[in-house]
């Protein structure tokens, strides 16, 4: 399982800090390691005591996690002190894994949570070993040094924060506007997202969004997909808040196993082919790659067209006899594969998930060792795109296991398909073991 690791304080109330961060990560199948910097003594209305943990402490949880597990990405979040701030600095520095710096100053209902000298320690020791920081309007503004009241500040101040190489999320809730606009600054260009504004955003947003974000990270996805598709859920996760006490509403971070939908079916559709990909990453034997790469597609529910099938973008492919995963899962992403799921959908809806491989002499025998159905296109040329595949199931009785056919360019290739990505999977995994 991936495994990310949230270094921040604890909240009492259980709506921000480690305890949203745990919630975030696992409502995304990343399981959550955790470093505690400081405990505090907080509701929903106010935080009236903090206990920062001692340094040795932080140092000796951080070393013990990093020694024991293999950690796919990190986030910190309230780190309290400078002091915290330069022991995490000095172990993390020389680590490749990414990081993702939300850094946490005043809790939702106003209180502070840091010392004063937290920000110019974030500045100097931590930013410049970080992928991405996350603040929000009011942190921004402490770590660039200027007010922040239109879109031409947002962007300064981004570049004000990045120069030290750090990517930048702006989140653009604090600044007055109809809609709420964030501002990702990435190798010295914007992406904007711009949402409709909801009701305030209530405790825990900041920790929730930057938990998705590294969940993501750790997932695999670069860093653009990983906050597009995290945006997304905080929308939800907003849109879903709860009261627990009498003050600020607490963010729903499980909102993306608790909502039903559209949008939650796409999203599962894009974790589940992520998780497929890492097995192939992971398990596909170097021979059996195509020579333009191997890709896996999964449709939605009643996909109408290419644009409802998701494949891995830019496929995998070998590098220095190495199978690497080039781009995230992503919609629109599965080429010719889109046209093959299309038809085989007309004929089986249940039948939603391919991979194709390069198969070896004896691939088509073990699939049918093991009471798989095979059959071949008998034909040479163009891909096996639509019209050949309509054309070859309406020869059949039903949809069958594996597709074999012979193109002039790319060579032989077996198409192995199934009802989602982990039956595809375990159909693929019955010849390779």
């Amino acid at each position: 399982m991936k495994t990310a690791l949230t270094i921040a304080g604890s909240d009492s109330v259980g709506g921000a800090g480690i305890q949203a961060d745990i919630k975030a990560m696992a409502s995304l199948g990343v399981h959550a390691a955790t470093v505690i910097t400081a405990v505090t003594v907080q509701n929903t209305k106010e935080v009236s005591g903090i206990l920062p943990v001692p340094e040795e402490i932080v140092k000796g949880q951080l070393e013990a996690i990093l020694k024991d597990c293999k950690i796919d990405a990190i986030k910190t979040g309230m780190l309290y002190s400078a002091d915290i701030v330069r022991v995490v600095a000095d172990i993390l520095e020389d680590r490749e894994m990414p990081l993702v710096v939300d850094p946490v100053m005043v809790a939702t209902v106003g209180d502070t949570l840091s010392k004063d000298d937290l920000a110019k320690s974030l500045k100097n020791d931590l930013l410049p070993i970080c992928e991405l920081v996350t603040p929000n309007k009011y942190e921004a503004e402490v770590l660039s040094g200027m007010k922040i009241s239109s879109e031409d500040d947002a962007m300064l101040a981004c570049e004000i924060i990045g120069k030290q190489g750090s990517s930048v999320l702006l989140k653009g809730g604090h600044i007055n506007s109809q809609k709420v606009t964030d501002y990702l600054y990435l190798s010295s260009e914007f992406t904007v997202m711009s949402k409709p504004r909801l009701t305030k955003a209530g405790h825990g947003s900041g920790c929730t969004l930057s938990s998705y974000i590294t969940a993501n990270l750790a997932k695999g996805l670069d860093l653009v997909n990983s906050v597009l598709r995290s945006r997304d859920l905080i929308q939800r996760s907003i849109e879903t808040q709860y009261a627990v006490g009498k003050g600020e509403l607490i963010v729903n971070p499980m909102a993306s196993v608790s909502h039903s939908g559209e949008n939650t079916e796409r999203f599962d559709v894009l974790d589940s082919l992520d998780t497929a990909a890492e097995m192939v990453l992971d398990r596909l034997p170097n021979g059996l790659v195509p020579k333009k790469g191997v890709n896996i597609a999964y449709a939605a529910k009643n996909a109408a067209g290419p644009e409802d099938i998701a494949g891995i973008d830019r496929r995998m492919t070998l590098k220095n006899g190495r199978l690497v995963k080039n781009g995230p899962a992503k919609f629109g992403a599965a080429g010719h594969l889109s046209f093959v799921l299309l038809e085989v959908m007309k004929k089986d809806p249940e039948i939603r998930s391919v991979i194709n491989i390069s198969p070896a002499e004896d691939t088509l025998d073990l699939l049918e060792e093991i009471g798989l159905i095979t059959v071949s296109s008998g034909r040479r040329g163009n891909p096996l795109w639509g019209s050949a595949t309509k054309n070859l199931l309406g020869k059949m009785g039903g949809v069958p296991d594996a597709i074999s056919d012979n193109d002039q360019k790319s060579g032989r290739t077996v198409k192995i398909l199934g009802k989602d990505p982990t039956e595809v999977m375990s159909k693929l995994s019955s010849i390779l073991d």
